[in-house]
């Protein structure tokens, strides 16, 4: 596969930036006026860079003061920050009656799936410092965990939860927090957004003039990845989104091959990854640890992190969950168990954030290696999302609405792969929507990001409002194959 960007196509790139140039990621700012047909150039499988933004200039990310428009806070607000642009990193904009895009006259729904990442959670154990200043409990859920034949002769089971607790006859303490919570649950505020998630997706779709929700269950389906967050997601949405509380059917794969987290081997995307990203020597990625060490030198000191730790030093991944998930419900920032006078400002949890944004951008977007990365990272899902959309127009399969709930990367990588023109950090609840639509015969397909149209820097999809349908899937075709066929030799490509 080929990434050289001819002369033409500089040309190109220079036009549409000067055109679409924006200031700082806002999902208002790539909606433009509707229209109702683009035209289809053919795709030449090359990586078109994002808009430069403060995101992406490093300048800006140093020597900046607030986060680029996002904010964190445990407030639900996402329908409103849907609709003025500014992005919720606890809650991300995502569909929603108040701000949906109504499709124009004469297009019927057919089709639609949804991928989103799961909702607020506390931070993974791994993120957590040796030593923390308070508790987090978990007291206000429980984590449902039972086995129950589904055999109508077999014997009924108890519905049981989980309630983490510390022996005083067990001496070793747990890294981190103490309390009652697994590290990582999704915490009661996760669910709660997670259930208006669920209520604003069913709110905008069961609208008769374009309503695809039925009764049969067979028309609706649900899926998860192997990490139990995102089931504990998909139990809340769900419920929603019907008004019932019966048992669910969750589809997840193999782990050792899901390829929704994913899971599956692929080690030359993972290698590719490691050649210019996280963990990697090159100059383009290094620059911005060393312009930031001074930060990491402050936070090393309050959090008790050793210096030499390569998960907190080989990127911002870790001490960015640690202070957003504070954040994002309500808690104070940390401060050094041996003096409380030293503690993290806002000041310097912006500065951690902006970093994390840049750190995305740079990994999905700005390196023109992001685009073989992950399509051959995240190439099956791109696939069976394609033929998902060929077997409902088809009637091969009767399911008219997919709902998927998967993680930061999952989203990333298909970011990535779409080439979105202003690449974020995906947060809580980030969201994609692909929604197919017939008009006399012919299917043409919206994206929606963050509740918004999605646009790319690739001329071939530009701004995805009624493309033709065969035109994403010619794309997606071209860059993995029909049922992913390219896919296990670019991932066995180490070369």
């Amino acid at each position: 596969m080929s990434y050289i960007v001819t002369a033409a196509s500089l040309l190109l790139i220079f036009l549409w930036a000067t055109v679409y140039l924006v200031d700082f990621p806002s999902f208002a700012s790539s909606v433009l006026p509707t229209t109702v047909q683009q035209s289809s150039p053919s795709f030449n499988g090359s990586w078109y860079p994002p808009n430069q933004t403060q995101i992406n200039d490093l300048e800006a990310v140093i020597n900046g003061t607030d986060v680029f428009g996002f904010i964190f806070t445990d407030a639900y607000s996402a329908p409103s920050n849907a609709g003025d642009g500014i992005p919720n990193w606890c809650n991300m904009p995502h569909v929603n009656p108040k701000t949906y895009p109504v499709p124009p006259a004469g297009y019927t729904l057919e089709y639609v799936e949804v991928i989103h990442r799961h909702h607020k959670r506390t931070p993974y154990a791994a993120n957590t410092f040796p030593r923390e200043s308070y508790p987090w409990n978990c007291d206000d859920e429980g984590l449902f965990a039972y086995g129950k034949p589904l055999n109508p002769n077999g014997h009924d089971s108890r519905s049981t939860y989980w309630s983490v607790y510390t022996s005083l006859s067990n001496p070793f303490a747990p890294q981190g927090f103490n309390g009652t919570c697994q590290f990582p649950q999704i915490t009661r505020g996760g669910l709660d957004d997670s259930w208006q998630h669920g209520k604003d997706l069913f709110e905008v779709y069961k609208d008769p003039l374009r309503s695809i929700f039925v009764h049969s269950s067979g028309q609706v389906a649900y899926r998860v990845t192997n990490n139990v967050i995102t089931s504990q997601v998909a139990g809340m949405v769900a419920a929603a989104m019907s008004d019932s509380t019966t048992e669910l059917s969750l589809a997840v794969q193999p782990a050792s091959i899901d390829s929704l987290e994913p899971t599956y081997t692929c080690d030359a995307g993972a290698a590719l990854y490691a050649s210019y990203g996280v963990g990697s020597t090159d100059s383009n990625w290094t620059e911005h640890l060393t312009a930031s060490q001074p930060l990491f030198d402050f936070l090393d000191n309050i959090s008790g992190v050793a210096p030499n730790d390569p998960g907190f030093h080989q990127s911002w991944d870790h001490y960015f969950d640690n202070l957003s998930s504070r954040l994002c419900h309500g808690k104070p920032l940390p401060c050094k168990i041996s003096n409380s006078a030293s503690c993290v400002t806002t000041s310097t949890a912006n500065a951690v954030f902006r970093l994390g944004l840049y750190e995305y951008s740079y990994i999905y977007r700005s390196s023109p290696q992001s685009l073989h990365a992950s399509a051959a990272s995240y190439g099956v899902y791109v696939a069976e999302l394609a033929q998902n959309i060929r077997d409902s127009i088809s009637g091969a399969s009767a399911v008219i609405y997919k709902h998927n709930v998967a993680h930061d990367g999952s989203l990333a990588m298909l970011l990535s792969i779409l080439q979105v023109d202003v690449m974020i950090w995906p947060g809580l609840g980030a969201e994609m929507v692909f929604e197919v639509y017939n008009k006399s015969g012919e299917r043409f397909v919206r994206i929606l990001w963050g509740g918004m149209l999605f646009r790319s820097s690739n001329p071939v999809l530009g701004l995805v409002d009624m493309l033709p349908l065969d035109t994403l899937l010619g794309y997606f075709d071209a860059l993995v194959g029909v049922g992913a066929d390219k896919i296990p030799d670019m991932c066995a490509n180490t070369g």
